[in-house]
Order: structure tokens, then C-alpha cells, then sequence
């Protein structure tokens, strides 16, 4: 049995998990779907939230748990992950990325995402800065986050994404060989993302190579769109 820590992405929720967390107990394995700070049903103010806010609420969640713990990131969960590890390498089993920023240490996300030229979700976002948040245009995320998703699935989301903190966004990653470097990587890519293209993943693999590429035949949302698929990857990865 293996412990499965799965972190959300930019505005969604611990919520997102919803289909794949049944599916990993089911194989046996247990699975816990946190939600980050401002997310969810935690209410911190979004001009509250650093990346270390982050990290340390999955550290907390593996210190509820014995053992080391699979680390899943979905998307902006990529960061949060790879800082995770260079905080508590020991506790980390792996690292899976999942349609997700998997950095060099010293780069943060915002350049790399406005690099990504023919993602649709860069073009609808909506920045507040007077208050430190982005936010999904509604007229955008459909196509970008949940092309191939079930109509009820982009209708909770709908109902429940939230306002994007931007402070973790350009916060630099600290990682080291010593911690990071020497935590196993997996990368599931999404081959019809429209949020993080599947060449942006891939100029990311290059960068930070994994020891295992697993592919989707999915958009950016595979815990809607085919959670079974996902829930195997995980477990058999």
C-alpha cells in the first residue's frame, strides 16, 4: 500500500480529486487531497499565501501519516511538490508530476508559463494586482482547463474554483541535488492540454529530466475527464 498526497492545481481545490481518490482506495492504497491555502475550504486571505504556506501544509499532511508519501501535483501543484522535497526529502517517496511545472531551482513560474504561446489559458486570465490574485475569465476556461470534461464536472468547477494568489507565482525555487535531486520523478504528461501545452511539459521534461514519462491521451483535466486511466497510472507508477 502506498500513501498518495494529491495537490491541486491554480484555483481549484482538494475538491478536484473527488473521482480519483475513491478509485486509489478502492486499489488499495490511501490517498489524501489537501487543500492549499486560500483553497478549498480553507479560508486564508489570498494576500496571505506564500509558496511556503504551501509547502508547509503538505508537510503537515505527511506528518499525519507514517512513512514516506507519493507527492502528486496537478498543474501550479508542480512547484509545490518540488519544494516539498527539498524541504523533507526523507519523507518523500516520489514525485509525480502531473500536467505540471516541474522547475529548475532558481526559475519561477510566471516566465515560463507566459512562454507557453498556444496555451488558451494564458490569453483569459485576469490579473488583480491592487488585491495579489489572477482569476480564469469565464469566457476561457472551458476550452482551456476542461475541453474533454463532463458537463457536471465543469459546472463544479465552475461553483468552485477560486481566486489564484500571485505571490507563489513568481516566488524562485530553492532546490538542490542533495534534497530534490535525489527524490525519483515521474512526469504524466496530457498530450491535448490547451492550458499547459504538451510542448511546454516537454520543454520542462528537457530541463528537469524524470525517470518515467507517462502519456494521456487527455486535456488538462484528467482527474474529470478519465479518472480510472489516472488512478492506474498513479498506482502503477
Amino acid at each position: 500500500m502506498s500513501t498518495f498526497i494529491l495537490v491541486h492545481g491554480a484555483w481549484h481545490g482538494g475538491w478536484c480529486w473527488y473521482k480519483v481518490v475513491p478509485l486509489l482506495q478502492q486499489a488499495g492504497h490511501k490517498a489524501i487531497a489537501v487543500d492549499l491555502p486560500a483553497f478549498g475550504r480553507d479560508r486564508t486571505d489570498v494576500r496571505e499565501v506564500s509558496l511556503q504556506s504551501y509547502v508547509d501544509r503538505v508537510c503537515a499532511a505527511m506528518d499525519d501519516q507514517p512513512g514516506r508519501a507519493i507527492l502528486v501535483g496537478h498543474g501550479r501543484g508542480g512547484i509545490v511538490i518540488s519544494q516539498t522535497a527539498e524541504q523533507r526529502p526523507a519523507r518523500v517517496e516520489k514525485l509525480i508530476y502531473l500536467a505540471a511545472f516541474l522547475l529548475p531551482g532558481g526559475d519561477s513560474i510566471l516566465p515560463w508559463a507566459l512562454d507557453d504561446r498556444e496555451s488558451l489559458l494564458v490569453p483569459n486570465l485576469a490579473v488583480n494586482r491592487a488585491q495579489g490574485y489572477v482569476t480564469v475569465k469565464e469566457e476561457g476556461y472551458r476550452e482551456a482547463l476542461y475541453g474533454d470534461c463532463p458537463d457536471e464536472d465543469i459546472a463544479l468547477a465552475a461553483a468552485l474554483l477560486t481566486p489564484e494568489p500571485i505571490a507563489p507565482l513568481v516566488t524562485l525555487l530553492d532546490l538542490s541535488e542533495r534534497n530534490f535531486g535525489r527524490v525519483m520523478r515521474v512526469y504524466i504528461e496530457t498530450l491535448r492540454d490547451n492550458a499547459v501545452t504538451l510542448r511546454a511539459q516537454r520543454r520542462m521534461q528537457a530541463a528537469v529530466p524524470c525517470a518515467t514519462v507517462i502519456s494521456l491521451n487527455t486535456g488538462h483535466a484528467p482527474f474529470f475527464s478519465a479518472p480510472q486511466e489516472l488512478a492506474d497510472r498513479l498506482a502503477a507508477a
